[in-house]
């Protein structure tokens, strides 16, 4: 039974990760795994510009490795992805009808596989895949499998950790997918440095209702068949899920207790993703103002030494609630 369910939702996911990419996109991946070498097993391509289907802007992309040795000729580069995956690099290329724009996180196959499971402190892994992406490059069915069995396992994190924050009576919950999807994003957010108002992450599920609906009706099943959950029941104005009330509560104090913790991580990969992103604080200051709606001045001075002249920003930012 719980296999059944699984597939279905795998099923699912396949076809939405084989979603055909405009030209530029695959350029891009194309040049991006050229840089990485032979170690690449897989290009996948999420995020805002897939979602609003544009290429303007900074195209985000996950690039799968066999192993970090073999993707790098530099060791420190190598040793500091084990240590601390992604390394996160910023990226141009230039077509003739323009420059391209991107952001690229590197991560191991067997790195990625792990993250996407509950038991990992860091959940950006798992909320970002548990949203739709698409695989640009894959090498082979074995890669392509493995790929879409990782992303189904994200959802059914998100969705088994965002249950919890859903009101319900007694053991019985109803809502939307719509709320589960919400609370689930507005939680994992949290985690992070960065904030997102509640306009925009209601809009990652607005964006595709019915793509949203579907996953979230085919994990519940998955929950249920594996017993994570004791039922799941679909009703004409929403869903129905029966889990236990205690183990809702004590689900919301792992929540609690992990978010400081991710926030670290958080700030130890900002502090990795200097050294490895080239001239980074325009891109994040561009990003900070997009997702706050806060204009944030910096100087030249600021700019280039970011480390010794840039704990005021960070301090006003602080102040302001941009970062939390």
């Amino acid at each position: 039974m719980a296999d059944e369910a699984l597939a279905a939702l795998e099923r699912i996911l396949a076809e939405e990760l084989e979603r055909p990419v405009p030209a530029a996109v695959r350029d891009m991946a194309e040049d991006i795994r050229g840089r990485q070498g032979e170690a690449v097993a897989a290009v996948l391509f999420y995020g805002s510009c897939l979602r609003r289907r544009t290429t303007e802007g900074v195209l985000d992309f996950y690039v799968l490795v066999d192993s970090y040795r073999e993707a790098y000729r530099s060791r420190p580069l190598a040793l500091a992805n084990a240590v601390l995956p992604p390394n996160v690099f910023y990226h141009e290329f230039h077509r003739p009808e323009g420059i391209l724009r991107a952001k690229y996180a590197v991560l191991s196959s067997r790195d990625f596989a792990r993250a996407t499971r509950p038991e990992k402190l860091d959940g950006r892994i798992w909320a970002r895949f548990s949203q739709p992406a698409a695989l640009v490059h894959a090498r082979d069915d074995t890669t392509r499998r493995a790929v879409v069995a990782a992303a189904a396992r994200a959802v059914l994190t998100l969705v088994d950790r965002a249950r919890v924050w859903l009101p319900g009576e007694g053991d019985v919950q109803r809502f939307s997918a719509q709320e589960l999807w919400q609370v689930g994003f507005r939680e994992t957010y949290r985690a992070e440095l960065r904030s997102e108002s509640e306009e925009t992450i209601r809009s990652l599920v607005t964006s595709d209702p019915e793509r949203y609906e579907r996953v979230a009706r085919a994990a519940l099943h998955v929950l249920a068949a594996e017993g994570r959950i004791d039922a799941a029941k679909e009703q004409p104005d929403g869903l129905e899920i029966v889990s236990s009330a205690a183990r809702r509560r004590r689900g919301r104090w792992a929540w609690r207790l992990r978010r400081p913790l991710s926030k670290t991580l958080g700030v130890l990969g900002l502090l990795k993703t200097a050294g490895t992103f080239g001239d980074w604080v325009p891109y994040a200051i561009w990003k900070l103002e997009r997702q706050s709606g806060v204009s944030i001045p910096v100087s030249e001075r600021q700019r280039r030494h970011p480390f010794v002249f840039g704990l005021p920003v960070i301090f006003r930012l602080l102040r302001m609630r941009v970062l939390r």
